[in-house]
């Protein structure tokens, strides 16, 4: 019963503001921009140069001069402007982007954040991650609970190299709505349809409150 990577990138979508610029991170955050609520004016930035994304192209109508930060085809909407990747580096560092959606390897219940490296394996670069997570104050993580062997990506403490300490401010899962508490750890908010509090609890390795009859989402 857990969420598909839209259905993650739907309940996200939910905590966008009228007015917000917003970042959105390599894998389920770019889902984010087919789910932006009728009416909301919300522009989206990419960091390598641009300001005014708009949802994925249907098949057949990509240009493939139009991307994104992860090389994805995009459209945009009336009013997008295009410039430089130091002029796009200047907003995120000069704090001009209201929230910021990114994927993540792990979390931790601290709000420490993973999501540029698994060491052993060849990585590129660590991209735009750390500007962004250095310069934001408000941080959503869309990812799976656990991984491919059934293990919490919600620890106490995260075992592969940190992209940002203490930055992340919500996390969105395949099962779950959690805030980060400033002192407590996890809080959980929501339930995914179907999934229990208990199934929840037990994947989730680092500190957990449990407060109440917790909601299921609702799309």
């Amino acid at each position: 019963m857990s969420l598909t990577k839209d259905q993650i990138a739907q309940r996200i979508a939910k905590e966008l503001k009228d007015g917000y610029y917003v970042n959105l991170g390599i894998g389920i955050p770019t889902l984010v921009a087919n789910y932006i609520p009728d009416g909301m004016d919300v522009v989206l930035q990419s960091e390598n140069g641009l300001l005014g994304m708009g949802p994925f192209p249907e098949e057949g109508t990509e240009d493939a001069d139009l991307i994104n930060a992860g090389k994805q085809t995009i459209t945009t909407l009336p009013g997008s402007v295009f410039f430089d990747s130091a002029t796009s580096f200047a907003m995120i560092r000069g704090g001009h982007v209201q929230l910021t959606v990114l994927g993540a390897m792990e979390v931790a219940d601290n709000g420490d954040i993973a999501n540029w490296k698994i060491p052993g394996r060849m990585v590129k670069g660590m991209g735009g991650a750390m500007d962004l997570v250095a310069s934001a104050d408000n941080i959503i993580v869309a990812m799976q609970h656990t991984n491919r062997a059934g293990e919490s990506k919600l620890l106490s403490k995260c075992s592969l190299p940190i992209t940002g300490v203490q930055c992340v401010r919500m996390v969105v899962t395949d099962i779950a709505v959690l805030e980060v508490t400033q002192n407590d750890g996890f809080k959980l908010l929501e339930r995914a349809p179907g999934v229990s509090v208990e199934e929840i609890v037990s994947k989730t390795e680092g500190r957990l409150i449990v407060e109440g009859e917790i909601p299921e989402m609702t799309f």
